[in-house]
């Protein structure tokens, strides 16, 4: 599960620079599905969907068998029906009842017996369908958690969040739909082909004119609205980002009055939603009435042709009313077909975006020779790291520095400096691009990602909360602890006070997107949460910034026994929280400028200096 927290800015790279464990709303990023785009290969994602589809071949080879045996029902029943016609003799005017009764017979047995495969055929396509959404969703969501920062620094939260559930439903509502009644459609056109071609030759051919007249249809109106339903799957996916973003930063939006802009960039997006499906609508609107003009047009041809042969060249009227029916039936399978491709439209727009997802680029895997870390100490070394967000602006620049265990490191700068970065690349968030990080004189690339993170207690400016109770949340970095060592871990953190005085204590339900708490007691269940984990090495990025200067103190105290014998990283704007750190690095563009304790660097007089000088309101000469 991704972590979120602040964002800390570098100057030049603002859309570009993720903090710890970053997901940030609203993202920008590419999308190669902008508005008049059409997909790079819509045949390697229809096959791409059936080999994910013949995972269940078992029921889909059950399922073809009862669409063929409805196949040939249906083809059957415009036989027989001729045959009931026969039965009359229009010279004498007579009727063989006990044939047109037998007839009869046999063509309710085969409706009946249609009704039933195709009712069967279609609870084991559902059930297909949705082994099929819960198969994607979930390998999604795996990949999900297989992707790098970058991944979630450059993309909406609503548009990924579209994808795996309104694109997944669009493919599960096409396979449900048109697998059964693709194979139908083929099986039921074969099926006539034959039986019209013994009948009669010449009315067969008169028949087949709406072949060719429905593939032009097709072809120019798919060809019309492809690109209009990529963009409604796009607009889709930016809408669900507003939404989100809004939701939540309500208490912004309202503290700021920005209801209105709000409402303005909602409507903006919206009117291309409405535009973009309005218009792919429309345009599979075309499809049905134009075949039903085909279709009229076609029976209008036979029965005329028909009317001809029987006057003139002794064709049996049953033969027909046969190829009648047969015009019908032919051109409802067409229409079937031709009828999908607005589903199969949509679902393949929004299978490329699933895809989209599945192809991205994992996180950097473990080398062949990582190993775990055994008894960390959590000693750390950067030497001369170079990195960079987008590969063109730099961010650290020959970054060098160690630190022994038990030290007690603050990073202090501007915002931008790099300070968030430096714990990015030391958790092994990113790789850095030059230089070496290593733990124990490790390489940190030698390493296995999970035993390496196992390191570090964090405590972010922005508390993540999961959706569950306190008692879960604490647990979250130790989901073996006891109830005893959660509350013990509370205590420490200043935590347990507040906690007990909630109506269900520990019990209490909270979750990332409610105010049930105040910052100030999210962030100190979420100190609570490192207290518990234990790690060698503890990172405190802006970790009391939102407490007050009392609970500090007390807290500060508290961290006393959890520093001994670790390493401790602060990320501080306050000089209470970093003036009894061993060493100070400061940062400056990405540079370490200064190194030394808070006295040492007071009497240098330098950056500092003027940092400290400048929050205690004192003018620097």
């Amino acid at each position: 599960m991704s972590r979120q927290v602040s964002s800390t800015q570098v100057p030049g790279t603002e859309a570009k620079v993720p903090s710890i464990g970053m997901m940030r709303p609203g993202g920008g990023g590419a999308n190669r599905f902008a508005p008049g785009a059409k997909p790079r290969n819509a045949r390697s994602t229809f096959l791409r969907i059936v080999k994910i589809y013949m995972r269940w071949a078992k029921s889909i080879i059950l399922a073809m068998l009862l669409t063929a045996v409805s196949s040939l029902i249906s083809v059957s029943i415009p036989y027989f029906v001729g045959k009931a016609i026969g039965t009359f003799e229009m010279a004498d005017r007579t009727v063989d009842r006990e044939m047109l009764a037998w007839y009869l017979a046999i063509i309710a047995v085969l409706h009946s017996v249609n009704w039933l495969v195709s009712s069967v055929n279609g609870v084991i396509m559902l059930r297909v369908s949705q082994k099929l959404v819960y198969t994607l969703r979930r390998q999604v969501f795996e990949k999900m958690q297989k992707l790098p920062l970058e991944f979630y620094d450059t993309r909406s939260h609503g548009d990924t969040m579209s994808r795996i559930t309104n694109d997944v439903d669009n493919i599960s509502t096409t396979i449900a739909q048109t697998t059964t009644q693709l194979l139908s459609s083929i099986l039921t056109l074969a099926g006539s082909i034959v039986v019209m071609v013994r009948l009669n030759l010449p009315l067969t051919f008169v028949v087949l004119l709406c072949v060719p007249l429905v593939a032009l249809l097709t072809r120019v109106i798919a060809s019309r609205s492809r690109a209009h339903f990529l963009a409604q799957q796009r607009n889709l996916g930016m809408l669900n980002g507003v939404i989100e973003e809004n939701i939540l930063g309500l208490k912004m939006v309202k503290a700021f009055g920005r209801q209105q802009d709000v409402l303005e960039q909602f409507k903006e997006i919206n009117e291309k939603l409405n535009e973009s499906s309005t218009r792919a609508q429309i345009w599979a609107g075309y499809m049905m009435p134009l075949l039903n003009v085909i279709n009229n047009f076609i029976f209008t041809v036979t029965a005329i042709t028909g009317g001809i042969l029987s006057v003139g060249y002794g064709l049996p009227v049953s033969t027909v009313v046969s190829f009648l029916s047969y015009s019908k039936q032919f051109a409802h399978p067409l229409n079937a077909v031709a009828g999908m491709f607005n589903t199969i439209q949509s679902a393949l727009a929004g299978a490329e975006r699933v895809f989209e997802i599945l192809d991205c680029e994992e996180e950097k895997p473990d080398s062949e020779n990582a190993v775990d870390m055994q008894r960390p100490r959590g000693e750390v070394a950067f030497e001369n790291v170079c990195f960079s967000y987008d590969k063109t602006t730099p961010v650290l620049k020959n970054v060098s520095f160690n630190v022994r265990a038990g030290e007690v490191i603050a990073l202090v700068g501007e915002t931008g400096a790099g300070k968030t970065t430096i714990v990015n690349l030391l958790m092994r968030f990113y790789d850095a691009d030059e230089g070496r990080i290593l733990i124990d004189n490790m390489p940190v690339t030698d390493l296995k990602r999970n035993s390496l993170r196992k390191c570090f207690s964090v405590v972010l400016q922005d508390t993540c909360l999961f959706t569950g109770t306190i008692m879960d949340n604490i647990r979250y970095s130790q989901k073996d602890a006891t109830d005893e060592q959660v509350i013990e871990a509370a205590k420490i953190a200043r935590a347990h006070d507040f906690i007990v005085r909630l109506p269900n204590g520990y019990n209490t339900m909270v979750s990332g997107a409610t105010d049930n708490l105040s910052q100030g007691q999210r962030q100190l269940i979420a100190i609570a949460r490192a207290v518990l984990c234990n790690s060698p090495i503890l990172i405190l990025d802006e970790a009391t910034s939102s407490v007050d200067t009392k609970t500090e103190k007390d807290i500060q105290r508290a961290l006393l026994s959890l520093m001994k014998n670790r390493i401790s990283f602060l990320i501080a704007h306050r000089l209470s929280t970093i003036r009894d750190a061993d060493r100070i690095l400061v940062i400056s563009n990405g540079e370490i400028i200064e190194n030394g304790n808070h006295e040492s660097l007071m009497n240098r007089k330098g950056h500092y200096y003027k940092m400290v000088m400048s929050q205690m309101g004192r003018a620097v000469e």
